[in-house]
């Protein structure tokens, strides 16, 4: 009698091809190509994925001030909701294509309007801006969050796609999908700056990532794995990404009527100019005079009605000395330069801006050229385009020697791009190019409202070896913007601009006699003596000084 024998089993790398090839016969191609485009896939919506993080930051950073706050919140947020997503996509693993086609959808969706969604929220609820966790911060996180999920769910579908095309170890597999998914996020990283946000701007750039990752992913689930659904699911993906792309096209093409409201509700119905600089946002608003209103990436930086008041404190105590070789740092909107011109023993005054844009607009347009007195027809002024610190850093004052006075009309140290410019060693080279005798005066912010902030500045300055007086003078409208962020309208101004006066011997508080203008407009010796007054009673001793390794000024 013949003992009944089992059925034998296939081995396993059998079985696995065999099911491999069940799986890729229903495939339009073959199973090497469709890798390909899988990995291809993987690529896109991987470079699609870092631009939505990178819009965020940038946008956040933009909007609220603060860059190391904003990104720190997008991109550990982020992160987190990742692994929530691969987790959450185990449960679509089962219908992994359709799964993939709809996350990829609403990806685009919310990653292409959530630029949108937080212009759109500061510029018609300024109110959620008040600092603190408010409601911008909020839909800052939500997004990341939502987008975050949704990036981390994508991996965990693809490598299910990826297997049933043809299987392959674990490990391999995994190798594949991540290196396309590195090298996309690194052409992503790269074209954010270079090319999107110069050529197309944050909110166009951030809709047309949106439609390309719409694309990538609709094409990808209904091209090669259409056969694997069934037409319901074929026919709710169509719609979907239809739905998806017409939204982001009709947005496209509404951008710029939506920028223009939103500059309108910012700004008033008022403005001049408005453009986009290599280096900043810049918006001209108002006629001659009062009216006038720059804003730089948002924050006002000249007010017509009070600017007088600010640039005389500023500039004239330091020009109580020898005036003769002037160096201004920042400053480029020329109302600096008019103080420092209205001295007749001024011979020589270089600028160092960084935006060259910003004095093209301070030359040509007629309001901000009125405002300056045309200083920059003045053939003792010459304007540089350079970074202030690099200036400073390979300057060489030749055989003129140094400079008598340099003034730091600057960004307030508490925005993160500035803090270099008042730390130790940005202090200690702008200390190198003074000539025996000389004085640097530095906007310091208001020591009323921002006390430690400004005596960090002092720290600072002290730290680089020299010494300070510090003085502060009133403003006469609150337009202008005392803080370093952006407010809510009816958020309280700050009662004062603060400055320091310092030099390799203290400098003595006082006044210049009165140049070819006659005496400055909103300053003389006692209101002069009073801010000397008012800015020590604010005094915080045994703060430690701000370096570049370690910066040390609230946001």
């Amino acid at each position: 009698m013949t003992e009944p024998v089992a059925p034998t089993r296939p081995a396993p790398g059998a079985e696995r091809a065999s099911r491999g090839r069940e799986f890729s016969g229903r495939l339009p191609v073959g199973p090497g190509p469709a890798r390909l485009l899988v990995l291809a896939t993987v690529f896109v919506c991987a470079a699609c994925g870092l631009v939505y993080e990178l819009e965020l930051v940038a946008l956040a950073s933009y909007l609220m001030g603060d860059s190391v706050t904003q990104a720190s919140v997008v991109l550990s947020v982020m992160v987190f909701a990742m692994g929530v997503g691969a987790l959450l996509a185990k449960r679509l693993r089962c219908r992994a294509a359709l799964g993939f086609g709809v996350v990829e959808a609403i990806l685009a969706l919310v990653g292409g309007v959530s630029a949108l969604a937080l212009y759109a929220s500061f510029a018609w609820s300024p109110e959620w801006f008040a600092g603190g966790l408010g409601g911008a911060r909020f839909l800052m996180v939500g997004f990341s969050l939502l987008i975050g999920v949704l990036i981390g769910a994508e991996v965990p579908l693809l490598m299910e796609m990826m297997q049933r095309i043809r299987r392959q170890d674990a490990g391999g597999a995994v190798a594949d999908l991540f290196a396309a998914d590195y090298v996309g996020a690194l052409v992503g990283g790269l074209a954010f700056p270079f090319l999107l946000l110069p050529l197309l701007g944050q909110l166009t750039g951030a809709l047309l990532t949106g439609a390309v990752n719409a694309f990538a992913g609709g094409a990808l689930v209904l091209g090669l794995f259409g056969r694997d659904l069934s037409r319901r699911s074929r026919r709710l993906l169509v719609l979907l990404n239809v739905t998806v792309l017409a939204l982001l096209g009709t947005a496209a093409a509404l951008v710029g009527d939506f920028e223009d409201a939103a500059r309108r509700a910012m700004y008033g119905a008022d403005v001049r100019v408005a453009m986009q600089s290599e280096v900043q946002e810049i918006v001209l608003t108002g006629g001659k005079g009062p009216t006038l209103a720059l804003y730089l990436d948002g924050r006002l930086r000249v007010s017509g009605a009070d600017e007088h008041g600010y640039h005389e404190a500023l500039v004239h105590p330091a020009m109580a000395g020898p005036h003769a070789r002037v160096l201004i740092l920042g400053g480029g909107d020329g109302l600096a330069a008019r103080e420092v011109l209205r001295h007749p023993g001024v011979r020589r005054v270089d600028l160092v801006e960084l935006d060259p844009a910003v004095v093209d607009l301070a030359r040509r347009d007629p309001g901000l050229a009125t405002l300056n007195d045309h200083a920059y027809g003045d053939r003792r002024l010459h304007p540089v385009t350079a970074d202030a610190f690099d200036w400073l850093r390979s300057a060489r004052t030749g055989t003129g020697g140094g400079y008598d006075v340099v003034v730091a009309d600057l960004p307030h140290p508490g925005i993160t791009s500035s803090t270099k410019l008042y730390s130790e060693e940005f202090f200690g080279l702008a200390a190198r190019v003074l000539a025996p005798g000389g004085r640097i005066a530095v906007h310091s912010g208001s020591p009323a409202d921002r006390p430690k902030t400004f005596w960090t500045v002092d720290a600072t300055l002290r730290a680089a070896g020299l010494l300070t007086t510090p003085y502060s003078a009133s403003g006469t409208d609150g337009a202008f913007a005392f803080g370093p962020d952006r407010a809510p309208r009816d958020h309280p101004k700050a009662p004062d601009w603060g400055f320091l006066l310092a030099g390799r011997e203290r400098p003595p508080l006082t006044l210049a006699p009165p140049g070819d203008g006659g005496p400055p407009l909103t300053l003389d010796g006692a209101t002069l003596r009073a801010g000397g007054l008012a800015a020590e009673a604010t005094r915080l001793p045994d703060l430690p000084p701000s370096t570049l390794s370690h910066p040390r000024y609230p946001h």
